[in-house]
Formats: C-alpha cells, structure tokens, sequence
C-alpha cells in the first residue's frame, strides 16, 4: 500500500467510484466517504465530516447536487477550513464549466493555502446511460427544456483519469484543468447516436423549461434539483461553453473519448432497452 490516505467525498458517484477504483487498483490506501460509508459523509450534515477526515492525506470532492446552487459555496469554505485543520494536504475539486456559482466555490479551495486542484468538466455522456435521461431514452422519446447550445460532452472515464492524474502526480499540483470531450454536439445529435447504435426509435423533443419543471416536479423532482435544471438550461447552456479544450490530450498524453466511442460501448452493456 501506498502510504498516502486518499478520501474520495462522493464515492458512490459517477467519477467518485471510478476514482475510487483507479485508486485501489493502484494499491493506494483509500477512504470511500458516502451517506452510508463506513466513515459516513453527507454534505447536509457536518457533524459526521471530522470523523471522516481525520488522518486524510489528500481528498477528491463532489459535491451533491451541483456546485452551482446556492448553498454549495458556503459548504465548501466549510470543509475546506476543516480539512485544513485536520492535517488535509490536498483536495481535487469537480467542478462545471461556465457555472457562476461552481467558480465561487472554486475560489475558496484556490485561495485556501492547499495544495489544489480544479479539474472543470463539461455535461457527463453518462448523463445519456447512468442519470436521468436514462429513463426518457429508453421509452423512446427524451424530452428537456430547450437547449440554447451544443455541448462538448464528456466521458465520465476521461475525468475519473484526470482525477486520478492529479491525486497522484506532483507534476500537475495548483492547476485549473478544464476538460471536454472532443466534439460540440447537440443533444438531438446524441440521441440519434444512440438510435442508431441500438437499432431503436428514440427521438428528441423540447418542452418549455416551465412546462417541464412543473412535470417533472409533478413527478417528484425536489426543489433543489428543479432549481439546477432550471440554472443549468437558462443560464449554463447559453453559448458560453460552446468550446473545446485540449486538456485531456495534455494530462493523460491520447485524446479524449469520442461521444460515438461512449455509445457504441455503452450499446454492448443492454442499459438502452
């Protein structure tokens, strides 16, 4: 085992368990922190963080639901002064790109006298197979509020590397890393890529972002959630991440998985149907 304990605060997420695994694989020692881990972490709920980071050497954090709404700064500066009171040397941060709110919270971990690193990501292709556009794709029709702009999706493997890079390399210490998929795509685009790969109907369509909040909290949807959709499709997608970055390329030397790479992959598992 490697000496270093590294906590991974969200273990059970999409790049969280990636991580998590990369890690273990490497025979890193590894603290897993989720609602109902051994160590128990919930970003509601502080009395439970000391307990978690107590001996922690460097620490991954996701934060749950995004970094965007409100609440997500404050939150940070509250675990970034713990974990440097604790001894926590070096936190890697996810964040998203073009996001007001996720910068603020950036700022904190950059200005906080840690090691760091910021690793920016664009909208996961997983949110097509593991989050919820899973549901609409397979009843063969998504429905979302009206994007504004393409989008360069990115595979959630590519940050998981990424992230994985900059736990483990001094080389890439106190960097901003914003990192894309290779493509702008629309989400009409990507939904005709899994169409085709599985050889089903699934189509596109749009509804107002009024009119799909008020569904989708007639549904369920909590308030926070119906409150990062709204954020993310009014204000995120408008035109100001319609870039590509080659940062992928940089850190991990190959390119970044294409988004018909990700289906023709993601086809072969049976997750669409």
């Amino acid at each position: 085992m490697k000496v270093k304990k590294i906590a991974i605060v969200g273990a059970t997420g999409k790049t969280g368990q990636r991580v998590l695994a990369q890690l273990q694989a490497l025979e890193y020692s590894v603290r897993a922190l989720s609602r109902n881990s051994e160590y128990p972490f919930d970003w509601t709920d502080r009395s439970g963080w000391s307990k978690a980071l107590q001996g922690v050497d460097s620490a991954y954090v996701t934060y749950f639901p995004d970094l965007a709404v409100p609440q997500a700064a404050e939150d940070i500066r509250a675990f970034v002064e713990l974990a440097k009171s604790l001894g926590v040397k070096h936190i890697v941060l996810l964040s998203g790109r073009g996001e007001e709110g996720a910068q603020l919270a950036e700022q904190l971990l950059i200005g906080s006298g840690l090691e760091w690193n910021v690793v920016r990501a664009s909208w996961f292709m997983q949110n097509f197979s593991e989050s919820f556009m899973l549901e609409g794709i397979n009843a063969g029709q998504l429905v979302l509020p009206k994007p504004k702009a393409d989008e360069p999706f990115i595979d959630v493997d590519d940050i998981a590397d990424v992230v994985v890079a900059a736990l483990t390399r001094t080389d890439l210490r106190n960097l901003l890393l914003e990192i894309t998929g290779p493509q702008l795509l629309s989400f009409e685009a990507c939904v005709e890529s899994i169409a085709e790969a599985t050889g089903q109907e699934i189509t596109f369509a749009t509804a107002s972002i009024d009119d799909y909040l008020l569904g989708a909290k007639a549904q369920g949807l909590p308030d926070d959630l119906a409150w990062l959709i709204n954020e993310l499709f009014e204000n995120v997608l408008d035109g100001r991440n319609e870039s590509t970055t080659n940062m992928i390329e940089k850190v991990l030397r190959r390119p970044a998985k294409s988004f018909q790479q990700y289906v023709k992959e993601t086809a072969r598992t049976g997750v669409w149907g």
